[in-house]
């Protein structure tokens, strides 16, 4: 089967590997569509934390069963899937608090293991969410947009509540579209002006913010001088992780979305008067993928508009590089096959 490797920072090259073997508790799936996201993109220019190469990119992904071990599911050949990439060990302190998107020695499909930028892959059942009543392009986007969700369930965001998300990437989107969701009146920032437009028009949020125009003072007017109750970060950028504790109100939070492989630090005497609580989002968990399947299958969200550049697998290594252009406007790129 052909496969794209990346086998150092700034090298992509498509190659030939065995297709994977039938194993028990595993089944083998026909990849359709491969969403590249920013860790694919920062693992491509080398800035990507727990990686190593060569590796397999892709983790955002959406194909069809081509073989399965029947004793072991109800999944039939042929069922469309999308697939849930962070593999837990089941057994660890996270594991055992139902929070296995944080194990203790979690893999994930495309970062610690070879991932899904190839024909097939070979995946474990219980990483398989059946897409039936769903599309290839909707059930590869589950992934980015489960991870929005899960930054929402980590807050303590009700109905009402002002929220500021900094980064309107792919992430940042899903994080303000299912903060809409939940009732709360999002404001957008990032430095990017089309990127806010694309904000106001497909996540519907209430206000944008120019990062580069006085984003503090601005802040203060539209909220009255109180500030957001909850700040989401999803720049993935060390600067504006460390900023984003000056535009979190008293008492409120901060919510790290993004990662950065960097030191991240703050004034202890702003954070203590504030008595800010500071967390950290990572991945997601089955509940967020099925959360987010039920509001596509609802029409709430708006799949076609959220992706907006893709190309075929065979002109991938060629077209990668491109996508890393700000020029291009890349919101979410798909692969087919």
């Amino acid at each position: 089967m052909e496969c794209i490797v990346c086998e150092q920072p700034n090298s992509l090259v498509q190659t030939s590997r065995t297709t994977p073997l039938k194993e028990k508790g595993q089944a083998i799936i026909n990849i359709k569509r491969i969403g590249v996201c920013g860790t694919d993109l920062h693992a491509y220019k080398g800035n990507q934390p727990f990686f190593q190469y060569p590796r397999v990119l892709g983790h955002e992904l959406a194909g069809t069963v081509e073989w399965i071990d029947q004793h072991a599911t109800n999944i039939k050949e042929g069922d469309r899937v999308s697939i849930i990439p962070y593999l837990e060990c089941g057994t660890c302190i996270a594991c055992r608090n139902n929070k296995p998107n944080c194990c203790m020695d979690l893999k994930v499909i495309g970062v610690h293991l070879d991932g899904g930028m190839c024909e097939q892959i070979s995946v474990p059942i219980e990483h398989l969410l059946v897409t039936n009543d769903i599309s290839l392009d909707e059930a590869a986007v589950l992934e980015p947009l489960s991870i929005g969700a899960h930054a929402i369930k980590r807050s303590s965001l009700i109905a009402g509540d002002t929220v500021l998300v900094i980064g309107a990437g792919p992430i940042g989107l899903g994080v303000m579209a299912f903060a809409k969701q939940e009732g709360a009146e999002v404001i957008a920032m990032d430095v990017n002006t089309n990127r806010l437009g694309f904000c106001s028009d497909w996540a519907q949020v209430d206000h944008l913010i120019d990062a580069g125009q006085a984003p503090l003072d601005t802040l203060y007017d539209l909220t009255g001088g109180n500030l957001p109750s909850i700040v989401f970060d999803a720049t993935g950028h060390c600067l504006s992780m460390m900023e984003a504790f000056q535009y979190t109100a008293h008492g409120g939070e901060l919510v790290y979305v993004g990662l950065v492989k960097d030191h991240i630090t703050f004034f202890d005497p702003d954070f203590h008067a504030k008595e800010l609580s500071l967390l950290a989002s990572r991945n997601a968990t089955r509940d967020d993928f099925d959360y987010v399947k039920r509001f596509i299958q609802m029409n709430k969200i708006n799949i076609g508009n959220y992706i907006t550049h893709r190309t075929a697998f065979k002109y991938t290594v060629n077209t990668f590089n491109e996508w890393l252009d700000p020029e291009t406007n890349v919101i979410k790129a798909i692969i087919e096959l």
